[in-house]
């Protein structure tokens, strides 16, 4: 029993610790990353007819949850690789995430988005990365991709600090969507899922 107690009080502190340094981590990138280009993405979601956004693994995650925030504002909003996505066309947007910048599916759905005559936005580590130079506008966070395991950028494992960091913009750039939009928020929770 005392080995127990001891394990969890172990526990809890390097948890809390660990939580502490994912904070940190994201606080350092939040002050290196160039908001310039953040105002192009806004304004082109507010002028897209539809908003497709695409990324893969855990980034993935992060855009579909950046996705139902869209939905709530009530924008056209579809997450590329579902069943009822349609047909990308001119006028749309496709927002892609990609740490590397070379996810095959990503690249090759913004070479399909940009020959429809969408345009694209882009999220990487990489600068010089084929979907960063294809990207109408590209927006670098400079955060480790998932191979780099010298933990100069970060300590967490592979991409995690791109793949937080994805979810945190997405959430902020709502925000300013919100502010712009004004829709109280008792009229975005009627769009919310109701079957789940």
């Amino acid at each position: 029993m005392e080995l127990s107690n001891q394990y969890n009080e172990d526990t809890a502190a390097a948890v809390k610790e660990n939580l502490i340094q994912v904070l940190h981590e994201n606080n350092k990138l939040a002050e290196k990353i160039d908001y310039r280009n953040f105002g192009e993405l806004i304004k082109t979601i507010n002028e897209a007819s539809a908003i497709f956004l695409i990324a893969s693994g855990r980034s993935g995650f992060s855009m579909r949850s950046v996705a139902m925030r869209l939905m709530h504002l009530g924008l056209k909003v579809f997450f590329v690789g579902e069943t009822t996505t349609p047909a990308i066309k001119a006028g749309n947007l496709l927002w892609a995430a990609s740490g590397s910048g070379t996810t095959s599916t990503i690249v090759k759905a913004a070479e399909k988005a940009k020959q429809m005559g969408a345009k694209v936005i882009a999220m990487t580590t990489n600068a010089s990365s084929l979907l960063a130079e294809m990207a109408d506008v590209h927006i670098l966070i400079p955060a480790a991709e998932k191979e780099d395991h010298n933990g100069a950028k970060s300590k967490q494992y592979a991409g995690s600090l791109f793949e937080q960091a994805v979810l945190l913009l997405g959430d902020a750039v709502f925000m300013e969507l919100w502010k712009i939009d004004g829709t109280p928020a008792e009229e975005l929770w009627k769009r919310h899922a109701n079957m789940e």
